[in-house]
């Protein structure tokens, strides 16, 4: 049988992956890798060791016998570049996009392309530093001149580890399109400020997501993609097996939900509510919108147990009660005053406390924050679906296994069919789809993957 091998780059985890022709995982590994310094200190990628553990990982898979590797992609963190000299090496460690970007910089570079909330809308990139990671180059240019003059070409990090096997220089579009500040939306071309800086050249063609590369591994044929950043990623399975429009609502630390069919614009006020743009595979845009949902969760249930003397994992054990969610509507007004989450339009209330004796037990107050994060929720899926019309949403992550939580998201979207997965199908599936590039059939993910639909529950 043949296995398509995926690298599943993360920040912290590097994974290895072997999936059979039906894309069912059939093998997996994975390391940590101790953090380099830049010249500045502060912490970054080893890139020698990253290159050394995936040349020494693929090369053990290829060996086993029980393992036939016809194709081999690559899916990594964004936000990251690698910068090449005319030799194919790094000029430059891999930089931290938490690395704080110049304050005076900044403002230099939004008086000549700015203003900013007018760049930000072009880009659909909030302005922010080095997570924009164009502005990294114009960082490079401006404060390591000679380095720059260096440069023969910018990798972002899925494609250096795609040119790690096939000695090829190429874009893609889902990196492109990672909030980096490169790309004009409305003119879907790089933004004019990357030619002016004399970028635009040292970054190399754009390649379709699904193009591939026939290389000679050790003597074996194989077929390497170009990379693919893990957001878009993690997105593709549900876009090669839907028809029909959806949302996809990734829930976890933080809650992110894709569209991938919105055709609109964004506005200013869009980017101050935390909604962006991607990039799909095909260059056209996704419609993003996060929201704080896991870390408030976590913030709010020790604060339960340390109010109601409970042990904290007593989250766990409260079950949806519709007697109780029926009683706690005479409450109109939000009761938390949230600690991370901060929403456009709502300020917090001048000195406002979170007053919890208004409940009478752990389970009630409970089932009030599940409540309110449940409007949250729906708020932000509101926001990311705009005006694009939506009946499916699919969701997965964490929050899944939350009845509670699904029953309220369930009540207030009678009008779309909720679907969730027990667990994230992954970036890792995306780029395995991505390079064998085949149709799929209608409902390939429900009737595969442990999808099931969420049924509305009425008080």
């Amino acid at each position: 049988m043949a296995h398509t091998a995926i690298f599943d780059i993360g920040k912290t985890n590097k994974k290895f992956f072997l999936f059979d022709e039906q894309f069912k995982e059939a093998y997996r590994s994975y390391t940590r890798l101790e953090e380099s310094q830049d010249e500045d200190g502060f912490p970054c990628e080893n890139l020698e060791q990253l290159a050394d553990w995936m040349q020494a990982t693929f090369r053990e898979a290829c060996a086993r016998p029980e393992f036939d590797i016809q194709r081999l992609n690559f899916s990594t963190y964004g936000a990251s570049f690698v910068h090449l000299d005319n030799k194919g090496k790094p000029v430059t460690p891999l930089y931290n996009y938490l690395k704080p970007f110049p304050e005076e910089l900044l403002a230099e570079f939004l008086e000549l392309y700015g203003p900013a909330d007018e760049w930000a809308t072009q880009t659909a990139s909030p302005v922010m530093g080095m997570l924009n990671s164009g502005l990294q180059l114009y960082w490079i240019k401006h404060r390591r001149p000679d380095v720059f003059k260096r440069i023969h070409r910018s990798l972002h990090l899925p494609q250096y580890c795609s040119y790690l096997f096939t000695g090829k220089f190429a874009s893609e579009y889902t990196s492109i399109g990672c909030h980096t500040g490169l790309w004009n939306f409305r003119e879907k071309d790089y933004h004019r400020w990357a030619y002016q800086e004399d970028i635009g050249r040292r970054l190399p063609p754009i390649y379709p997501t699904t193009a591939a590369f026939e290389i000679n591994f050790e003597g074996k044929p194989i077929k390497a993609g170009v990379g693919i950043h893990d957001s878009s990623s993690a997105l593709l399975p549900y876009i090669i097996a839907n028809a029909e429009p959806f949302l996809l609502l990734s829930t976890g630390t933080w809650s992110i939900t894709l569209n991938p069919y919105s055709q609109e614009n964004l506005s200013v006020q869009d980017l101050q509510r935390d909604c962006l743009n991607y990039l799909r595979v095909d260059g056209l845009p996704v419609r993003a919108a996060r929201l704080f949902l896991g870390n408030e969760y976590k913030i709010w249930i020790k604060k339960l147990a340390d109010h109601f003397q409970r042990p904290i994992e007593s989250h766990r054990q409260v079950k949806p009660d519709l007697e109780m969610l029926a009683h706690l509507e005479r409450i109109t007004e939000p009761v938390f005053q949230w600690e991370s989450i901060n929403m456009p339009g709502q300020a917090k209330k001048a000195g406002g406390q979170t007053n919890l004796r208004i409940f009478s037990s752990y389970e009630e107050a409970y089932h009030q924050l599940i409540r309110e994060l449940a409007e949250l929720q729906v708020a932000t899926l509101h926001l990311a679906r705009g005006n694009t019309d939506i009946k499916r949403i699919f969701i997965d992550g964490g929050f899944v296994d939350n009845e509670l939580f699904l029953i309220l998201l369930a009540k207030s979207l009678k009008e779309c069919e909720l679907i969730k997965t027990e667990a994230p199908l992954g970036s890792a599936l995306g780029a395995a789809m991505a390079v064998y590039n085949r149709a799929l059939e209608p409902d390939f993910l429900l009737k595969n993957f442990s999808l099931q639909k969420q049924k509305t529950v009425h008080q």
